[in-house]
């Protein structure tokens, strides 16, 4: 059975774990929050893009 979970959720449950248990506050989150939106309407954006789709497709290849 595949489990296809988006990023987008994936990074949330993080910072939300990161929030509770790591002792993250709530204004940091909040700078990560806005330097992902500028990093996304940045000239790096493609790149990061390509990058993350390379490595869930490496993923998603490994056989266990």
């Amino acid at each position: 059975m595949a489990l296809s979970i988006s990023a987008v959720v994936l990074l949330a449950i993080v910072v939300f774990l990161l929030v509770r248990r790591s002792g993250l506050k709530a204004g940091h989150a909040f700078v990560c929050v806005l330097l992902g939106f500028y990093l996304a309407s940045s000239t790096v954006a493609p790149t990061l893009s390509q990058l993350t789709s390379n490595v869930a497709n490496m993923i998603s290849g490994l056989k266990l």
